[in-house]
């Protein structure tokens, strides 16, 4: 007989630890876009995390042969590549991500050691608020170098500026070019000076002869970014879709070695001045996790804005005792 020409499709593995719904979310998006070839639900709510694995399931016919599992054994989560951590309190209506510190961290003590047993080579993705703060918890936990412990930071935020900016212009949300970056909360900031769309600087943008991003447009614009997820949860209880695409992106990102630029958050080492706390810029995000993180042009005021957020973290953090 001949040499067989098929193929060994090497199997990869997304951990997702929390079944509520951005665990959900989660695991839809990436079951919907094939992110890995399987992936693993745990929760402590044995009925709710077996359901939700069951009803994921069911829709196998239509995915792209994924498998899907779910238990209250964390032993489910073993040689995960990566692993997505959405477990904690949730965020309430008029609560800020910061309220949510204290609560979370103590999850995380109890967590992670767990979770590093299971999966002690994966990347580590947090998906809890307040975001920036944990993931500086986290890798003190585990002692894991910062490419490895990161955050969803503020990818979901830049993307939510690139759909405002590409309804006002006119143009696809892939064709904007702009990050939000700071703290994922009440501090984070867009960096104007170095927004295009296209190779067209966002201030010279034209539609029907007129330049619509004037300054008092793009405060606007800020501050409908800064706000969005207040409006959502004040409506539905909860954000959880675009989490949930955004957060599989980072982990295909990884998965696929893509070398992708996201504004994820990680503990800083001297970016523009900012150390030791961890703070979303647009990284390279590759196999092994953040390959490193870019310099961006900012301008002056954009620098003391960056460290206005970082003093925000700090803050929070001495409270918490790290």
């Amino acid at each position: 007989m001949s040499p067989s020409n098929e193929t060994t499709v090497r199997r990869t593995k997304i951990g997702i630890v929390g079944a509520g719904s951005v665990g959900t979310s989660l695991a839809y998006a990436a079951m919907i876009r094939g992110t890995s070839t399987d992936i693993a639900l745990y929760d402590l709510q044995t009925a709710k995390v077996e359901a939700e694995a069951l009803d994921l399931s069911h829709g196998q016919m239509f995915a792209p042969g994924v498998r899907v599992e779910g238990s209250d054994d964390v032993a489910v989560l073993r040689d995960s590549d990566v692993v997505l951590v959405t477990a904690g309190a949730k965020q309430k209506p008029g609560q800020s991500r910061l309220d949510l510190a204290g609560a979370n961290t103590e999850i995380l003590k109890s967590l992670m050691p767990q979770l590093l047993e299971q999966a002690p080579g994966a990347v580590y993705v947090l998906v809890t608020n307040p975001c920036d703060v944990l993931t500086v918890v986290a890798q003190r936990i585990t002692g894991l170098p910062y490419q490895r412990v990161l955050s969803s930071g503020t990818v979901l935020d830049t993307s939510r500026l690139r759909w405002l900016i590409g309804n006002e212009a006119n143009v696809s949300t892939s064709s904007v070019h702009a990050y939000i970056i700071g703290e994922h909360g009440d501090s984070e900031f867009p960096v104007w000076s170095s927004a295009t769309i296209g190779q067209v600087p966002l201030n010279e943008w034209e539609v029907d002869g007129h330049r619509p991003f004037t300054e008092k447009r793009l405060a606007e614009l800020t501050d409908q970014v800064v706000n969005a997820a207040y409006r959502v949860i004040e409506g539905k209880g909860a954000t959880n879709y675009a989490i949930g695409l955004s957060g599989v992106r980072i982990a295909e990102a990884v998965l696929r070695d893509q070398h992708a630029v996201l504004s994820v958050s990680t503990v800083l080492e001297d970016y523009y001045g900012v150390s030791g706390v961890a703070l979303s810029v647009p990284s390279v995000v590759s196999g092994t996790g953040v390959e490193r993180r870019l310099r961006i042009p900012m301008g002056e005021r954009e620098k003391q804005q960056l460290r206005f957020s970082a003093e925000a973290m700090r803050g929070s953090l001495a409270q918490l005792g790290f």
